[in-house]
């Protein structure tokens, strides 16, 4: 892929690290606190404890990390599994359920928490009581998705539809795609890269899986980090059962948007290695300003609010969208109405049993 790849690797670096820019904003507190509510101060109730509470984060990080590796990964190893590649039946429906694991996420867990935060009576009547901020935000993110999602679709087809070298005079490999003087290529099948090409669909997959793994990467930093910097030890109990489940599954959905991609080792190693540390390294982070943070402080409230109402509405788009509308209405399942039935059944067990785990997280 050459420039054009490495291009993609930058802009999805530099976002990922502007999306850590702005947690710091939340650990400011207030200058009085006698003017802060008491339902607003720090909880002090039975279940603070500091020394647990960091043990049970300890297990957390170890946790979360396993089973993100685990999650992200068993795609990846599918190959090997005849009945779980990419083009068989079963794929197809364990996709569909990690969307709807996607989905849900959005919908059930962080939109509601950015709606709570920018709804919170520790923020003032005037604006945030005012407008609906939480779906407004994750309104327009879901349009610069489209938007970042089209146009990265349209700029990698428009750069990679001439020059296409036919097969017999390529030196195999990847299919991915590189510069020549006077052109570029592809290696691969030598297909000129139109719409419903094969070569076409490749660079769509490439899109949503840089896209879908910024929109997971910055509400893992979030979730970590309110996790990190709590001491209530029974928020975390279950918390950490919740995002285990959640990050093995959502890292199923992305591990196999990766595989389609076709990505060569070493940027699928670089994009396993952000999905599984970003939710430990925000627990991390969390623990080291555990005495700073104060979750209810208002410009924590606001901040971490609109990250997650950013997230929630990139992540539901992306699962909509880019994941269940496009292999739903691809030519797969439809000319397979057993399959869609089979996947729509998949796509309500995701959705459902993640929606079950908002009880408890």
């Amino acid at each position: 892929m050459a420039a054009q790849s490495i291009n993609l690797s930058v802009v999805f670096f530099f976002l990922f690290l502007l999306s850590l820019s702005f947690p710091p904003v939340c650990f400011a507190q207030s200058s009085n606190q006698s003017d802060v509510p008491a339902e607003c101060q720090a909880d002090t109730n039975e279940c603070n404890n500091k020394s647990a509470a960091l043990r049970l984060k300890i297990i957390a990080i170890v946790s979360i990390l396993i089973t993100s590796l685990i999650g992200v990964c068993l795609p990846l190893f599918s190959r090997s599994i005849p009945a779980l590649r990419p083009d068989r039946d079963l794929f197809v429906i364990v996709k569909a359920f990690a969307a709807g694991i996607i989905l849900a996420t959005g919908f059930m867990h962080v939109l509601p928490d950015s709606f709570d935060m920018l709804w919170s009576d520790c923020l003032t009547e005037n604006p945030w009581h005012k407008f609906p901020f939480s779906g407004f935000v994750a309104m327009l993110s879901a349009i610069v998705t489209l938007m970042v999602d089209s146009l990265a679709t349209s700029i990698y087809n428009r750069k990679n539809s001439i020059g296409v070298i036919p097969e017999s005079q390529t030196h195999g490999g990847d299919r991915e795609m590189g510069s020549m003087t006077g052109g570029a290529h592809i290696h691969g099948h030598g297909l000129s890269v139109k719409d419903g090409s094969p070569d076409s669909q490749l660079l769509r997959y490439r899109v949503v899986a840089m896209v879908l793994e910024l929109g997971i990467v910055v509400h893992s930093v979030v979730i970590g980090l309110s996790l990190g910097a709590t001491n209530n030890t029974c928020t975390i109990k279950p918390l950490v059962a919740a995002l285990c489940f959640h990050q093995m599954f959502e890292g199923m959905g992305l591990g196999g948007c990766i595989l389609q991609a076709e990505y060569k080792m070493l940027k699928k190693s670089i994009m396993v290695f952000f999905f599984s540390t970003t939710t430990p390294f925000g627990i991390a982070l969390g623990i080291g300003l555990s005495n700073v943070y104060s979750e209810n402080s208002p410009s924590s409230l606001i901040t971490v609010g609109l990250l997650n109402a950013s997230s929630a509405g990139l992540l539901i788009y992306m699962a909509l969208v880019d994941l269940l509308a496009t292999d739903f209405m691809g030519a797969k399942l439809q000319s397979n109405i057993k399959l869609q039935l089979k996947s729509y059944v998949a796509v309500l067990l995701g959705a459902g049993g993640m929606s079950v785990m908002a009880k408890w997280a």
